[in-house]
């Protein structure tokens, strides 16, 4: 698992053992929890400046970076990037926890606004940023038009093959994912952050750096909620359907109406509630 998992001493109590009450010292796995900076701006000798920090789970960062980039509106395809790679940083010892993005001598270099804070945490991808409106970014994708059908068969069948591809997740217990799937159900990529957000950066910068945007036709299911950041990541990417396990915000309904975006929540098990663009579920 590299660094995306470590191992801590810990006392495991347990109130319900056969013999009465017992205490034991043993070490477990927990998931890893690290910054990353992202680092963007042209070629040539200059340092890149930073752009964004993530607390982020180690392991696909370059996706990760690239993902970040695309679902934030500040680049549209792997050719807007002409290299992204890890770095030392400035720690001792080295951890690479800086990735350095050089743009395409065509896209504009961000622009620092103070209004928009880019320090997200784990639990939140948006956190800080001014309003409503500097979070809505409008995607390329025209996700409306998108013909994509799915049988709720193959919706309720998704959540135990995302769980059952968790690697890191059987380890630790302490990561969200997400996953890319076809409409027959057929995985195409997972990936597992501790933080929601991360897990779908990560899908989605694979998929831009493999050249596979916009992602019609696929849809991807995330193990937590669906909130406002997630909804703007799918439509993004140019994805037609978003399910989650849990409960979708209404943020996240109004802008998946707006996409014309179909978004499912509550899946699990043998039911599940869709919110917005029901025509592409099939009964």
């Amino acid at each position: 698992m590299g660094r995306a998992t470590d191992r801590r001493r810990t006392v495991r109590i347990d109130l319900d053992a056969t013999v009465g009450p017992v205490s034991v010292r043993r070490p477990d796995s927990i998931s890893v929890e690290e910054p990353l900076e992202i680092r963007v701006g042209p070629a040539g000798p200059g340092r890149r400046r930073p752009l964004a920090v993530t607390m982020r789970t180690p392991g696909d960062d370059l996706d990760l970076a690239v993902g970040f980039l695309l679902t934030e509106g500040l680049i549209r395809s792997a050719d807007d990037v002409l290299t992204a790679q890890l770095c030392a940083g400035d720690q001792t010892p080295n951890t690479y926890n800086v990735v350095d993005v050089v743009l395409a001598p065509r896209v504009p270099e961000p622009v620092a606004d103070p209004a928009r804070n880019f320090y997200t945490t784990s639990s939140c991808g948006v956190c800080g940023k001014a309003s409503i409106d500097a979070v809505r970014t409008r995607s390329v994708f025209a996700v409306a038009d998108d013909p994509l059908t799915v049988p709720a068969e193959v919706l309720a069948a998704l959540p135990d093959r995302l769980r059952a591809a968790q690697r890191v997740f059987d380890r630790t217990g302490g990561l969200h994912a997400a996953g890319l799937f076809t409409a027959e159900g057929e995985q195409v990529v997972l990936r597992e952050d501790v933080g929601r957000h991360n897990a779908v950066d990560k899908v989605i910068g694979w998929a831009v750096r493999a050249g596979r945007l916009p992602l019609a036709g696929h849809l991807l299911l995330v193990s937590g909620r669906a909130s406002f950041e997630l909804t703007q990541k799918a439509w993004m990417a140019g994805l037609p359907l978003l399910a989650a396990v849990s409960a979708p915000s209404s943020l996240a309904v109004d802008l998946a109406e707006e996409a014309g975006l179909t978004l499912v929540g509550f899946l699990r098990g043998r039911t599940m509630n869709v919110y917005a663009a029901p025509h592409r579920v099939t009964v």
